[in-house]
């Protein structure tokens, strides 16, 4: 090994014959030149298999030389110096010297920004993504929020929907130990969420493959659930954030977007900022979106022949399936609401044709079924508990293509079944054979097999 790093600072020698000796460091190059260059590539050639092997104790000298010297040299140097800074950080029982190191240990990610962050895949991004890391594991609880949260910032603002994963979740979670060291940080956290979402929704909609959603996903799930766990996204709080400043914006366009996303988002959509945001923003241009929450204040306000018009106007202009189908859904319940059974049975099947794995439409058509079978068979009391096998047929559909609703599903035919006719009734009954098939008349029309 000796012999080896002999001869390469021999060659290094020659070739730079009569050049004055001068570090990398000072003169901008990788090596430097002269002696310089061939103590820089001694020193290197000495530190690397001591630290490929973890023996960082023997590593140590070589690599300060080659770190403070030639920074340029190679990216080994920030890649081992890492490791070994923080095999001394481990080392060291000393407070004092201990928080040196660690602040010694993110100057290591410092200068591998400043010499070799701008290469492919391991981007400025990345590296402060890894030195977040690091400085949280090192500090926990005594990691400053704010010096974190700098650096976090100044790469999000930079990278935009391509940041690194791992930054946008410690983005978060400085953000959110910001907001709890200081209540006046909600309004940044609630536009950092907003911000650290819309990153993640984005690169979530452009994953190439399983591995990369399986990347991100689990972030984007853990930072729905702290920013709702956190405090700022009660309803009330919201509204009291919001309501004048959707007046001052109340021409802004992209401002009233976002809110009103946001506010969806919280399921706070329903109170008077949001209804606000909607009415501004569908002045401005009408959208899905914006027809929704106006929908919605004519649900709150009664009117709902205007609620069902503006929920059409809604559906008209959804490109996503699943909020269309649930346009006609709520469509659906306001027709029901009206007691117009054919036509809210009308929308439910709009709303399965548009989204077929979305269960509630059926379980509204089996209860409407079940609501109006006494209307359907009055002078037969036979007759009408057959109303009953439709109603279940529905329940069980709803069950078998939606999980979300199962529960509820099988509640309800476990309700309903106990209102079937009897195998008495059923001999009795002129028209009745068990495992035949009836038509149920009236408003239904459907065909359904006898029990």
């Amino acid at each position: 090994m000796k012999i080896k790093v002999f001869l390469l600072a021999a060659g290094c020698l020659i070739s730079t014959s009569g050049i004055y000796a001068q570090k990398g460091v000072d003169n901008g190059t990788p090596f430097g030149s002269g002696e310089d260059s061939i103590r820089c590539i001694t020193n290197i050639s000495l530190f690397t298999p001591y630290a490929k092997n973890g023996n960082f104790k023997d590593a140590l000298e070589f690599w300060k030389i080659a770190y403070e010297e030639c920074p340029a040299a190679t990216k080994d140097i920030y890649l081992y110096g890492v490791r070994i800074v923080g095999w001394l950080i481990d080392n060291e029982t000393d407070p004092g010297k201990k928080a040196s190191l660690i602040n010694d240990l993110m100057n290591v990610y410092d200068k591998r920004i400043k010499y070799f962050g701008k290469e492919p895949r391991y981007e400025k991004d990345w590296i402060i993504g890894r030195k977040a890391q690091d400085y949280v594991q090192r500090l926990g609880e005594n990691a400053d929020p704010k010096l974190l949260y700098g650096w976090l910032k100044e790469a999000i603002d930079e990278y935009g929907n391509n940041t690194d994963v791992l930054v946008v979740s410690y983005y978060m979670y400085a953000s959110n130990r910001l907001l709890i060291a200081e209540q006046t940080h909600k309004e940044t956290y609630i536009q950092d969420y907003l911000k650290a979402s819309a990153i993640l929704d984005a690169q979530i909609a452009a994953a190439k493959d399983d591995k990369e959603l399986a990347a991100i996903q689990p972030v984007k799930l853990a930072l729905d659930n702290g920013f709702a766990n956190s405090g700022a996204a009660d309803c009330e709080t919201l509204q009291s954030l919001y309501a004048n400043k959707v007046e001052q914006n109340k021409d802004n366009l992209a401002y009233l977007k976002e809110a009103i996303t946001l506010l969806r988002r919280m399921r706070c959509n329903e109170i008077e900022a949001y209804f606000s945001a909607a009415t501004y923003a569908h002045q401005l241009e009408p959208t899905a979106e914006s027809a929704m929450g106006l929908a919605k204040k004519a649900i709150r306000d009664k009117d709902y022949n205007k609620a069902i018009s503006l929920f059409e106007e809604a559906a008209g202009m959804e490109t996503d399936n699943e909020v269309k189908a649930e346009d006609y859904y709520l469509i659906a319940m306001l027709s029901f609401e009206q007691d117009s059974y054919s036509k809210a049975r009308q929308y439910c099947l709009k709303a399965i044709e548009t989204n077929p794995n979305y269960g509630s439409p059926y379980l509204l058509i089996g209860k409407m079924y079940a609501a109006t079978a006494g209307s359907i068979y009055p002078d037969d009391a036979v007759l009408r508990k057959t109303v009953y096998y439709v109603a279940v047929d529905k329940f069980e559909r709803a069950r078998q293509i939606d999980p979300t609703i199962s529960e509820e599903a099988g509640r309800l035919i476990s309700t309903y079944r106990s209102y079937f006719p009897s195998t008495e009734e059923i001999f009795m009954h002129p028209d009745l054979d068990k495992g035949k098939s009836i038509t149920i008349g009236g408003w239904i029309g459907e065909r359904t097999t006898i029990r």
